[in-house]
């Protein structure tokens, strides 16, 4: 669990997860739409982190960042805890990924 890639597919299978499961649960879209997207960007920077190739770590960092601006402030604002446990992944994304992009600066 301490590979990055690995991190990123787990990332992308809960964001994902979480998109069908709004979807299914409440029929809404926007939710299916988001979690498809952000999940598939952690993919497929997992995946490009796994095979060596370039910017698998700005591609998971960017869906990071796209999670965190749409999650954080609902937290902040709903006080729910669904935007919250989003947020939390943002922010474990963020630190994850930042870190070792950082690193290769």
């Amino acid at each position: 669990m301490d590979q990055p890639s690995t991190q990123a597919f787990l990332l992308a299978a809960l964001t994902a997860g979480g998109g069908i499961t709004g979807y299914a649960r409440t029929g809404s879209v926007p939710s299916i739409a988001a979690g498809v997207t952000v999940g598939l960007l952690y993919g497929l920077g997992g995946l490009r982190q796994r095979n060596r190739q370039p910017y698998g770590l700005e591609l998971a960092l960017f869906a990071s960042i796209l999670l965190a601006g749409s999650s954080i402030p609902r937290a902040i604002k709903s006080q729910k805890p669904l935007p919250m446990g989003l947020s939390v992944i943002a922010a474990f994304g963020l630190y994850r990924f930042g870190t070792l992009w950082r690193a290769q600066m």
